[in-house]
C-alpha cells in the first residue's frame, strides 16, 4: 500500500516542533501561530520589536552586580561605538589607493600621525580600541560560558555571540591590513593563501579577496570595503538580534 505523502500543514508542524526552530522562535512569538490584528497580537508585536523594547520591564538583582558581569558586554559595545566614531574621522584622511604612482594608503597613514590635528591621538584610540574590543569580547564569551548561558533557553543567543566574536576578529584583521605596509602585505598573503585551500571553491574565494590572481591595488580596495562597510553592517544586525534576545530570554542568566 502506497504511503500517503505528508501535507503542507504536517511539514510545517514538524518544522516548528524542531529544536532549532524553537530555539530561534521562542514560545510567545506571534509569528509561530500567525499574526492576527487583535489587541493582544499588537501588544506582543511591540514587546518583541527590538526598537520598541530596548529597556527591560524589570532587571534581576544579579544583573546589577558589577562583579557578576564586569560589564564586559557593555564595554564591548562601547568600544564598537568608539571604533565607529574614530573610524569615520580617519576616513576623511585615508585613501585606499596602492600601486605604482598611486601609493596613497601608506602615505596617508603617516600624514594622519604627523600632520593631522589630533590625528595621532584618534589613530591610537582606534588601534588600541580594536585590541581592547577583541580582549573584552573574548572575556565576555568566557564569562557567559562559565555561567552556563549557552544552555536553553539561551542557546540561540550563544550562537549569535560566537558569530559576533568571529566578526570582531574579522574587523580587527581587515583593519590590520589598511596601513598597507610590509606587515599588511604578508598578512594578506598568508590569509588569502589559507582561504585558497577552502574545499570546492577555494580558488574563487581567493580570487575575490585578492581582486585578481595576485596582490595589487584591487586587493586593498576589497579589504577596505569589507572593513568600513560590509562587516560593520553585518555586525550591527547581529548586535540588534543579540540585544533583542537578551530581553526575550529573560535578561542576563543567573548564577549556576
Amino acid at each position: 500500500m502506497a504511503r500517503k505523502p505528508p501535507s503542507f500543514s504536517d511539514v510545517k508542524t514538524n518544522v516548528q516542533d524542531n529544536v532549532i526552530w524553537k530555539s530561534i522562535f521562542r514560545p510567545g512569538s506571534i509569528y509561530r501561530k500567525g499574526y492576527r490584528d487583535t489587541s493582544r497580537d499588537r501588544a506582543l508585536a511591540a514587546m518583541n520589536n527590538v526598537l520598541y523594547h530596548l529597556h527591560p520591564v524589570k532587571v534581576k538583582r544579579h544583573g546589577l552586580k558589577l562583579t557578576y558581569t564586569y560589564c564586559l558586554g557593555g564595554l564591548s559595545f562601547f568600544l564598537f561605538i568608539l571604533l565607529t566614531i574614530t573610524g569615520i574621522f580617519l576616513m576623511f584622511f585615508y585613501t585606499p589607493a596602492a600601486g605604482a604612482g598611486t601609493e596613497l594608503a601608506y602615505a596617508n597613514m603617516r600624514d594622519i600621525s604627523a600632520s593631522v590635528t589630533f590625528g595621532n591621538l584618534v589613530r591610537n584610540l582606534h588601534r588600541w580600541g580594536a585590541h581592547a574590543m577583541v580582549f573584552t569580547v573574548f572575556l565576555h564569551m568566557a564569562r557567559v560560558f562559565y555561567h552556563g548561558a549557552y544552555k536553553p533557553p539561551r542557546e540561540f543567543n550563544w550562537v549569535v555571540g560566537v558569530i559576533l566574536l568571529l566578526l570582531t576578529l574579522l574587523l580587527s584583521f581587515t583593519g590590520y591590513l589598511l596601513p598597507w605596509d610590509q606587515l599588511a602585505l604578508w598578512a594578506v598573503t598568508v590569509g588569502t593563501n589559507m582561504m585558497g585551500y577552502t574545499p570546492v571553491f577555494g580558488d574563487q574565494v581567493q580570487f575575490v579577496l585578492l581582486g585578481g590572481v595576485t596582490i595589487g591595488p584591487n586587493t586593498l580596495l576589497r579589504w577596505y570595503v569589507l572593513h568600513v562597510l560590509f562587516i560593520p553592517f553585518i555586525t550591527v544586525i547581529f548586535l540588534a538580534v543579540h540585544f533583542w534576545r537578551i530581553r526575550k530570554d529573560g535578561g542576563i542568566s543567573g548564577p549556576l
